[in-house]
């Protein structure tokens, strides 16, 4: 199920998890991290202008991928489709967010750390899963521990995940990306520059590239 966009997802390596405060910083960022080689954005469902931000980086980079993050009802995965989300992403396994986002043929992305809620997520017919918070979690150590039973799984790692410990992540061959704050945040275009995002956006890539 939805191999496309584990294709898709494992080409970038990593998925940019951005809070969209002002709707006019969208398509700047969008642009920006595009230069820099990301094509790819999850806008969390943080702010009141998450919807509107997901349609505006959509429409200023059309060939980007750009999804929902912090979803956590179905009225936001509803909201999120209709804004043009192609993925759903939450912070843990919640059956209603994820059915009602594979009923929409979106793919879903929930958060997992235990060997249960991969089971159940597995059960849902769902072949990857967020491992989040990450670094709170045990980090790489414990998703080894927990890719050992679940060889056909494969995880995204959010949450402590940066610039430094990135290549470690991706060389995990269970792990088709990685979700990462660092190079989009709020104080890095706060004075409405967006250079530095293209930069950090661009070592990013480069780590990918590196990597695979």
């Amino acid at each position: 199920m939805f191999e496309r966009f584990y294709s898709e997802i494992w080409n970038e390596g990593v998925v940019p998890v951005i809070i969209v405060e002002r709707i006019e910083n969208a398509a700047p960022l969008a642009h920006a991290l595009v230069a820099g080689g990301l094509n790819s954005a999850e806008v969390t469902f943080r702010t009141p202008c998450a919807a509107e931000a997901i349609a505006a980086m959509h429409a200023a980079e059309p060939g980007m991928l750009v999804g929902a993050g912090t979803v956590v009802n179905i009225a936001q995965v509803d909201a999120a489709v209709q804004a043009g989300a192609q993925f759903i992403v939450s912070p843990g396994l919640a059956q209603a967010v994820v059915s009602r986002s594979l009923a929409q043929g979106v793919p879903a992305l929930p958060g997992a750390v235990t060997p249960t809620e991969i089971m159940a997520a597995r059960a849902m017919g769902l072949e990857a899963t967020k491992f989040f918070p990450a670094e709170t979690f045990g980090g790489l150590s414990a998703l080894k521990a927990l890719a050992a039973p679940f060889a056909e799984h494969r995880f995204v790692p959010t949450g402590g995940v940066n610039a430094v410990n990135l290549a470690e992540y991706l060389a995990h061959p269970s792990i088709i990306a990685c979700g990462g704050t660092w190079m989009v945040k709020p104080s890095l275009f706060a004075d409405g520059d967006f250079a530095a995002v293209e930069q950090l956006a661009r070592e990013a890539c480069a780590i990918v590239r590196a990597i695979r």
